[in-house]
């Protein structure tokens, strides 16, 4: 957990539209799962290809929440770093860019689970989150945060950085096996490649409006 040292807590303070709208979709969500959690898991969450799998699932995961730290933390973070984020792209463009990563990370997820031979279901928001993650250190990469556990104040791009290498650990070693490490990394580099992709640092060059 961190704070940013920009304004206060989450950046600008405040909620723009799409980060509000997201969150209260996602806790309306996980009050809907507390009441009826096995139709929602079994319709909207990822399943891995030849089971239950739909291709709307590809967005409709991450609504879905394991349990209330789960929400909670993917929630703040969504706020914390997102808020400032929308505020400088904008909301139609920060959308797109939170959705990209969404579903680049679903599709890792797929990939990795069609090679593993995995069975069980993806839910969270955690691929847009690293997403955004990955965009606030790109962004801002001077911008101190204050980690709270412990209490260090980090650079955001040595935190970005730090992070990814972390996931990459988990994802390799196997150590949190029902976590999708692959599906995290698989929203930062969707972020990536979004970013470059507006920059017109890749072959293919944005339209006009982006």
């Amino acid at each position: 957990m961190v704070y940013s040292s920009y304004g206060g807590l989450g950046g600008y303070g405040a909620f723009p539209p799409v980060v509000k709208n997201l969150l209260i979709i996602n806790g309306l969500v996980f009050l809907a799962q507390l009441a009826v959690n096995l139709p929602l898991i079994e319709w909207f969450a990822l399943w891995p290809l030849g089971t239950r799998f739909q291709v709307y699932q590809l967005a409709t995961y991450s609504f879905l929440h394991g349990g209330v730290s789960h929400i909670l933390f993917n929630m703040f973070a969504l706020w914390m770093f997102g808020a400032q984020i929308e505020n400088t792209w904008g909301s139609r463009r920060f959308t797109i860019y939170y959705f990209a990563c969404v579903i680049g990370a679903g599709f890792v997820q797929l990939a990795a689970n069609y090679f593993s031979g995995a069975s069980w279901h993806t839910i969270g928001a955690s691929g847009g989150v690293f997403g955004i993650l990955l965009a606030f250190g790109m962004m801002f990469p001077e911008q101190r945060i204050m980690l709270l556990f412990p209490p260090i104040p980090m650079k955001a791009k040595y935190f970005v950085i730090g992070y990814g290498l972390l996931e990459l650990f988990f994802a390799t070693t196997h150590l949190q096996p029902r976590v999708a490490n692959l599906a995290h990394l698989g929203g930062m580099a969707a972020g990536f490649l979004m970013i470059m992709y507006w920059r017109g640092r890749l072959p293919i060059k944005p339209r006009s409006g982006y």
